[in-house]
């Protein structure tokens, strides 16, 4: 057997770094789970409390929470039947339920969270509620647990920001053995390139609201994560690459044998991690090792810009201080590994049968990018049960298979770290006067990835799209959104602005978008800067930029200027107040609380973390 290739030495570095920089916070968080171990739960409750916690129950499961050996397990759900990637949990529970019992446990729904589909939202008022939601879930996550009655939890929950307001509300409660549970990507429908063409042909006017519907139709189609690699798909990868999932279980679709036969193993691992000394608890999972190991697989994958917010609050929730320079220094070592749409043609479906990720953390783990030695929800073993692909062998048995490191299954969706898309991650840091921001690169072609153009300034995505509808962006152009941040109107995703934008590009004109909001985990082919902070509301130097000034944004050199004479630009005040369509009523008058408090982009834009 040959011996472990030596993990790298700039993984090691910024590892060491955030340990140290993390240490006090981290002990005084490992102190506190520390405290709150010990045996089951309940029976430190007083009798009426506890009938109260399983008055409910059948007449078995009564008498096994009675008792003191039969371990009770939480479920936190996230169902709802909007959402095409949730809808598949209604059925989790009472499966659930008999999965646990088979393995001698009782299981119980703890609670359910918010899960607002921004597919749904995306460019309207309910869009500005969406970060924010991310704390909502992990307060609810944190009510749901906090009966002090369970040994175990299982948390239901895929989209953009239900996993990490789950992760961040589970860790709150981090001395128990914790398991995220998938419900799978669905098959595959209409073509990324398909419907992107559409929606471009439809900001051109060339086809009309019934054939845009159409084409939307035949791609969201059926139970099941969007099949794009957004920050749905990107938080599946987190939680395997962390050991948090079973292995290969992402990206197995919906209502298939081989997923209800997974969902069957969490629920029993589960009960198996209640075992004094049997199972980690999640607090103890998520350390600066596993955050390093999501971080590196956000890089190779190309996944969402999202997770340069989520995982710094994550990392907060451990009593870990992660920060954007960390990512930036792990982007320059670890190669893009995966095209999967915006970042190429293929779907997620196409990645999982191309080797998906057993076969991309198996090349990591060869190529010494990522620790080995991590705890995951199998505990014995580290990260190396994770290169193994699951299936169904004889009588439909749940069996795993090491997937081969040799050879993908499609050099076109899944490379080597022997002969990678491209050297680097998918995202990098930008700094320069204007600030600092994140763009992807891996869905941006490197002829792209420079610009060089008058800026035209606005207050909101509805001002840019009446301005390229009147003709007025038919020019090389850096379009400027600003008050966009958390403290603004909540940070809300800008993807309308994506085919607008490309048609300008596809015209033939240098664009960019430089802004201090979000974009879609999906969005891509425009460069864009975005997170930008100190944010204009904060006063931030975006606000400094008039019409007509000369921007320059440089993926490649990872710089983010305005082109504008030192004096002139110190001597600038403060932009005028955002017109009156910058912000919508209902995230102005319902969450100021979040506005007030929403912490800057680097951080996480987290209200919990503030508020301790």
């Amino acid at each position: 057997m040959s011996k472990p290739t030596p993990l790298n030495s700039v993984v090691a570095r910024v590892t060491e770094r955030i340990a140290e920089r993390s240490r006090d916070r981290r002990a005084a968080y490992l102190a506190r789970l520390e405290s709150a171990g010990g045996k089951p739960r309940r029976h430190r409750l007083g009798c009426a409390n506890l009938a109260h916690a399983f008055a409910a129950c059948g007449a078995n499961d009564k008498a096994a929470l009675r008792g003191e050996t039969q371990p009770s397990i939480g479920i936190v759900t996230a169902y709802n039947d909007m959402l095409s990637a949730h809808q598949p949990y209604e059925r989790y529970p009472a499966m659930i339920r008999d999965s646990v019992r088979a393995a001698g446990g009782v299981a119980q729904v703890a609670g359910g969270v918010p899960a607002m589909c921004d597919g749904v939202t995306q460019g309207y008022e309910g869009m500005e509620l969406s970060l924010f939601s991310r704390d909502v879930i992990a307060l609810a996550t944190g009510v749901a647990l906090s009966h002090a009655t369970f040994d175990g939890v299982l948390c239901l929950g895929i989209c953009d920001k239900i996993v990490p307001g789950l992760m961040i509300g589970s860790l709150a409660f981090g001395h128990l053995p914790t398991v995220f549970v998938p419900a799978g990507p669905m098959p595959s429908g209409l073509s990324n390139a398909d419907k992107a063409k559409a929606r471009q042909l439809y900001a051109q006017g060339k086809v009309g609201r019934e054939e845009l519907l159409d084409a939307e139709s035949k791609s969201y189609h059926a139970p099941g994560t969007c099949t794009f690699y957004g920050t749905a798909n990107t938080n599946q990868m987190l939680m395997e690459i962390m050991g948090l999932h079973l292995p290969g279980a992402s990206f197995v679709n919906p209502n298939t044998p081989l997923r209800d036969a997974l969902t069957d193993a969490a629920a029993r691992r589960v009960v198996a991690m209640t075992v004094p000394g049997a199972g980690t608890p999640i607090g103890r999972i998520v350390d600066e090792r596993a955050l390093v190991n999501g971080i590196v697989g956000l890089l190779a994958t190309g996944g969402s810009t999202n997770h340069t917010l989520h995982i710094p609050a994550i990392a907060a929730a451990a009593g870990i201080e992660l920060n954007w320079e960390d990512f930036s220094e792990l982007s320059a070592v670890v190669p893009l590994l995966a095209r999967v749409y915006p970042n190429g043609s293929a779907d997620v479906n196409r990645f999982h049968q191309a080797g998906g990720m057993p076969f991309m953390i198996g090349q990591l783990i060869d190529a010494g990018l990522v620790h080995t030695d991590i705890s995951t929800i199998l505990g014995e073993g580290g990260l190396e049960p994770y290169r193994c692909m699951p299936d169904l062998g004889e009588g439909g048995a749940l069996t795993w298979t090491r997937a081969a490191t040799d050879q993908s299954g499609d050099p076109t969706v899944v490379a080597t770290t022997a002969a990678p898309f491209a050297t680097e991650g998918g995202l990098r840091v930008l700094t320069g006067n204007l600030g600092r921001g994140v763009i992807k690169t891996s869905a941006v072609k490197p002829e792209h990835r420079t610009v060089e153009a008058p800026a035209r300034v606005f207050d909101s995505q509805d001002a840019v799209q009446a301005a390229f509808r009147a003709g007025e962006l038919d020019r090389d152009v850096i379009v400027v959104v600003r008050y966009q941040g958390p403290g603004a109107n909540g940070m809300p995703e800008l993807h309308k602005l994506t085919p607008p934008l490309g048609v300008l590009q596809d015209k033939g004109f240098k664009v960019a978008l430089v802004t201090d909001g979000r974009m879609s985990g999906a969005s891509g082919k425009v460069p864009a800067a975005i997170h930008v902070t100190p944010e204009v509301k904060g006063g931030g130097p975006l606000g400094r930029v008039r019409d007509g000034d000369m921007l320059r944004l440089d993926a490649e050199a990872g710089t983010l200027d305005a082109l504008v004479d030192a004096t002139e630009w110190e001597s600038r005040g403060a932009p005028p107040p955002p017109s009156e369509d910058a912000t919508h009523g209902c995230g102005r008058e319902l969450f100021s609380l979040f506005r007030n408090n929403a912490g800057p982009a680097e951080s996480g834009a987290s209200v919990l973390n503030l508020l301790g």
